[in-house]
């Protein structure tokens, strides 16, 4: 099997005027790419840093980053990603949890606060503009102690929490180069030169797993793509109307969105299927959508934990089932293994009964994993994803728990206590809504303070949208939060 690394160092040797990133509508090619992964590396290696040592990453959606990514896989280096949309607070806590030997991140990002934790903890800094790279002066040197390496080399990534609390999860090399790539699900035409296809949008972050699914398939097997910073649907739609593609992969609100600017259908024209998944969709929203512009909305189900999606409706699938199946996931692939099982007593349950999902994901190993997923396995195998079992509010493509929220919230001064549940969003699904019980006494901070004070402690994702100050909290016999009570008073008021 070709190695991680050596399709890394592969795809950076590829000829100069051979396109690999249109970015603000100027394509980069690959000898751009090939000089600022070798100048990253070069740093790295000047720092003095031990070539086991993790490098932590800080990336936004940027040529520069994902150069140097792939810079770092051909030379086999550990990578640890950071969260980038955070305050930089934030950033630093998880710089002192993960104690890498360096960190990259953008100039723009590099707050003077980061700087000076990274000269006391003795990592390097190195900071990364435009098409190019240099070491943050004062931080030239890596002298950081680490614990011990991992046994391969791999990328650590957060998860976003669908089988519990969100937690570190360590991707290997081999996983990645036999899992992704060698296996690899896009739906293009392969036997095609990759660099003459359409190229592909890409807009996750790949800071998270599903930002490194889409995007190291894509450039290890040489196809080119449109990156943009994050969604937008005015990128989008850019995107398709001048490349014309036969398939687009969007967030589940770009549908919403699409609807609501009344998009014209001629400018959907060329797609065959939108791709999407990354939270659940409303049915109301797919079926308005397909009704107006007859495109076929392809879902799919996945975690972090399952080293990718387990399950897939597949335009054949979609086609051969039709209505029968409408607002399924589709059915497993990759080798994937379903069960559902009662959420009191883990006895599985047969076809059409709602319970918890356990998954067995061959990527990942033999075992199966419980999820805290409600959902519907039919008789003909076709997964129906119903929400989630533990209160976890999916914003958007994030899932964020309550629980997290509450607990910073109660951080304030100000707060005896805090409720956190989830409210409905046409385009987001779900945005948390946070209810104040404030302590005796105590003058009542603005919202912005509260935001602000959140923002210190947890990533923005989880700020709530909407606010209730209460006399005294719901709780339930047990004396926990009554989240059904607050869902209640939130949609009263």
């Amino acid at each position: 099997m070709t190695t991680l690394e050596e399709m890394s160092a592969r795809a950076l040797a590829r000829g100069p005027g051979c396109p690999a990133i249109e970015w603000e509508k100027r394509w980069i090619d690959w000898e751009e790419m090939r000089q600022i992964a070798y100048r990253v590396n070069d740093l790295v290696a000047a720092s003095g840093a031990d070539p086991r040592a993790p490098v932590a990453m800080v990336p936004r959606n940027r040529p520069n980053a994902l150069a140097a990514l792939l810079g770092l896989n051909a030379t086999g280096r550990t990578i640890s990603m950071i969260h980038v949309y955070q305050t930089p607070p934030g950033i630093i806590r998880d710089i002192l949890r993960l104690k890498p030997a360096v960190v990259i991140i953008g100039a723009e990002d590099f707050a003077e606060e980061i700087k000076s934790v990274l000269r006391e903890q003795g990592i390097a800094g190195i900071a990364l503009t435009g098409m190019d790279a240099a070491a943050v002066p004062g931080c030239e040197r890596s002298t950081a102690a680490f614990n011990s390496p991992p046994s391969h080399p791999q990328i650590d990534l957060l998860t976003s929490g669908t089988t519990g609390p969100p937690k570190q999860f360590a991707l290997s090399y081999d996983m990645i180069a036999k899992h992704m790539v060698g296996a690899n699900m896009l739906p293009i035409d392969k036997a095609q030169d990759p660099a003459t296809l359409t190229p592909l949008y890409m807009y996750l972050p790949f800071g998270n797993f599903s930002g490194i699914y889409a995007t190291l398939p894509t450039l290890l097997l040489g196809l080119r793509a449109v990156l943009v910073d994050r969604f937008s649907l005015a990128t989008c739609l850019d995107y398709i109307v001048r490349y014309r593609p036969a398939f687009v992969g969007t967030p589940t609100a770009a549908l919403q969105m699409m609807l609501e600017a009344n998009v014209p259908r001629e400018d959907l024209a060329s797609l065959r299927s939108i791709n999407t998944g990354a939270s659940p969709l409303d049915p109301t929203v797919q079926r308005a959508f397909e009704e107006r512009y007859g495109i076929p909305v392809l879902l799919a189900y996945g975690a972090t934990e399952f080293g990718g999606p387990v399950t897939l409706m597949t335009l054949q699938l979609y086609q051969e089932w039709g209505e029968k199946k409408f607002g399924s996931v589709g059915r497993p692939f990759a080798g994937a293994q379903l069960r559902v099982v009662d959420p009191e007593t883990g006895a599985v349950l047969p076809p059409g009964k709602e319970g918890l999902l356990e998954a067995i994901s061959p990527r990942i190993g033999p075992h199966w994993i419980r999820t805290t997923d409600l959902v519907i396995l039919d008789e003909d195998g076709f997964l129906f994803h119903k929400g989630r079992a533990d209160g976890a509010i999916m914003r958007g493509g994030f899932k964020l728990l309550p629980d997290t929220i509450e607990r910073a919230l109660k951080l304030h001064d100000a707060v005896s206590a805090a409720g956190v549940t989830g409210v409905p969003d046409k385009r987001l699904g779900q945005v948390p809504a946070a209810a104040i019980q404030l302590k005796p006494g105590v003058a009542t901070p603005t919202i912005a303070e509260f935001e602000q004070h959140l923002r210190n402690h947890v990533e923005a994702t989880h700020v709530p949208v909407k606010w209730l100050f209460v006399e005294t909290l719901p709780y339930t016999p047990m004396m926990k939060v009554d989240r059904a009570a607050l869902s209640r008073l939130f949609a009263s008021g």
